[in-house]
């Protein structure tokens, strides 16, 4: 008993009724008993024989398979009639207003303004993310902006309280929407979120909403390190460090560095070490901040590859702004820890935008030469104990390493650590550093 199914054939002439299919005239006329009948209705369509196709196309006999072209024929005509279909059932949904074009061009304009999704990249990080809030719970916790702390480049920082049982006060970097893609903005966060330590600040949330970008961290209330180093007759902190105070200082920084160069899984380079980036709280305990320069590497990767110069006039080592000088590596960020030093210690900016770097203007220079030569430090720090100087001095040599041309001559974090904390004696007398900074930001 034969089958009841329809043959391969049968199922090309039902294909033919969408498809217009041109064969050889030859091919008509041997297969016309197969009622291959040519230049009928929704039949095949017969043309000269200097048709494109092959001779022999295909076989609609009983029992014989059909070609490999006759069934991308096929394939073809079940797709456009699937295309044919989906877009009377769009068509029919936007009359009947399941989805308008309004909708679907905000889509794709959201798509264009949050390219990285924020959920997922933070998943793709430490199961400790920090927390995300949306545009409307910052506006809560800040009291639609209402207390600004401070005010830079990125944006403006506000003051907060967060919406738990303890009240926890916040502060809350809300950055500029001229960010471009936000890919400063990923990089603090997925930098951060990696970080546990004592001398890094704590982010504790972050709001992404299009070109809504905010970072939510604790708040260290006695701000930033530079307001305590700059005499600009800011009467706010009326404050000079006291030569322990500014030792214990530098400790903590070179702690965090070292944490961020060896500590992390992911060693984190950080490429904006400056007296503005560092914190600090109510007991003076210094925190590095803004990681919006940041760059993740493995821990094996002595150099590291970047695009265009990062950080911050004064600060960036040599090599950054030119490969001349070696590769860019976590040395890097050992050269700006130095200059950072420098400045504290002298109690202001290491050069002068539009001066010529003379050994009066250039603070590193005299500083050198001044330690060279064994003069007293009373007439720079007033009158200052034994151990005091003791601890000035190992600051300064200690930072004059630090800024080594040469990243090679340069000592790691780690061993920064180990140079501040042993005695003065131990600490050999660093070369003259010859280069310094660009004078210019980039």
């Amino acid at each position: 008993m034969r089958s009841s199914r329809p043959s391969s054939s049968a199922y090309f002439f039902m294909l033919a009724s969408f498809i217009l299919i041109s064969i050889p005239t030859s091919f008509c006329s041997e297969n016309q008993k197969y009622a291959a009948n040519c230049n009928k209705p929704f039949h095949f369509h017969c043309v000269g024989t200097r048709t494109l196709y092959p001779r022999k196309l295909l076989s609609i006999a009983p029992g014989v398979s059909l070609s490999d072209w006759a069934k991308r024929g096929i394939i073809l005509g079940i797709g456009m009639a699937a295309i044919l279909i989906l877009s009377l059932v769009i068509i029919c949904s936007v009359k009947r207003g399941y989805f308008s074009c309004h909708k679907i061009l905000w889509w794709k304009k959201d798509a264009m303004n949050d390219p990285i999704s924020a959920k997922e990249m933070i998943q793709n990080y430490e199961p400790m993310a920090p927390k995300r809030y949306t545009y409307s719970d910052v506006k809560k916790l800040t009291n639609s902006f209402k207390y600004k702390v401070g005010q830079g480049g990125f944006g403006v920082v506000y003051k907060g309280k967060l919406p738990d049982s303890d009240g926890r006060i916040v502060a809350v970097k809300l950055l500029s929407e001229a960010k471009g893609n936000g890919e400063e903005f990923i990089n603090e966060v997925a930098s951060i979120s990696r970080t546990s330590h004592v001398n890094i600040v704590n982010l504790l949330g972050f709001c992404y909403e299009r070109n809504k970008r905010a970072l939510i961290y604790e708040f260290v209330s006695n701000g930033s390190l530079d307001k305590f180093i700059y005499d600009e007759g800011n009467s706010v902190t009326n404050c000079h460090l006291d030569c322990q105070t500014m030792f214990q200082i530098a400790i903590g920084v070179a702690r965090g560095l070292e944490y961020l160069h060896r500590g992390c899984r992911t060693r984190i380079l950080h490429f904006d070490i400056k007296p503005h980036n560092i914190l600090l709280d109510e007991d003076l305990c210094p925190k590095i901040s803004d990681f919006g320069l940041a760059k993740l590497c493995k821990t094996k990767e002595s150099v590291v590859s970047i695009t265009g110069m990062r950080g911050t006039a004064g600060f960036i080592a040599p090599e950054v702004f030119s490969r001349n000088f070696g590769g860019v590596s976590h040395k890097s960020d050992v050269y700006s820890y130095g200059m950072l030093v420098l400045e504290m210690v002298g109690g202001r900016k290491n050069f002068q935008s539009g001066v010529s770097h003379t050994s009066q203007i250039y603070f590193p220079h005299w500083i050198y030469n001044k330690l060279q030569q064994e003069e007293s430090f009373d007439d720079t720090f007033g009158d200052i104990t034994e151990v005091e100087e003791d601890a000035i001095k190992k600051l300064i040599i200690v930072s004059l390493w630090c800024i080594q041309t040469n990243p090679s001559d340069r000592p790691s974090m780690a061993k920064v650590i180990e140079m501040l904390e042993g005695t003065l004696l131990s600490l050999q007398f660093p070369p003259k550093p010859f280069l310094d900074s660009p004078t210019r930001s980039p």
